[in-house]
């Protein structure tokens, strides 16, 4: 009986470290909410949401960028017109390395309604 309750009790720790080490043994994670991948805008200044977990540095566009405790981050970025790829890019501290990239266009030109009656 003592055997089992020593066997159950090491099951236990070892099982509840394994799941507190969940996160480092995952490697970083990269998710970006806006803007949309394939989406097309007319703003010439354009903010990439997004979160990052299990990082210890990340760079959007080979620029260093921040997060906040919560792992999201916000970058204001003016593209210029046209299809423009932005590349998210993480390095946890065991050097293990996540990317994430979205395409949009940034269209500059939008040609007068032609079903609009103006007096």
């Amino acid at each position: 009986m003592k055997r089992v309750l020593v066997v159950l009790v090491v099951f236990i720790v070892i099982s509840y470290g394994l799941f507190e080490a969940r996160k480092l043994l995952e490697g970083p994670y990269i998710t970006i909410e806006s803007p949309q991948d394939g989406s097309a805008t007319s703003t010439s200044l354009i903010t990439v949401v997004g979160t990052a977990q299990n990082i210890a540095f990340l760079t959007i566009n080979d620029a260093p960028s921040y997060t906040d405790e919560a792992g999201k981050f916000v970058y204001r970025y003016s593209p210029p017109a046209g299809y423009t790829v932005l590349t998210v890019g993480a390095v946890d501290r065991f050097g293990r390395r996540a990317s994430k990239s979205i395409s949009f266009n940034v269209v500059t030109y939008c040609p007068a309604r032609s079903d609009l009656d103006i007096p």
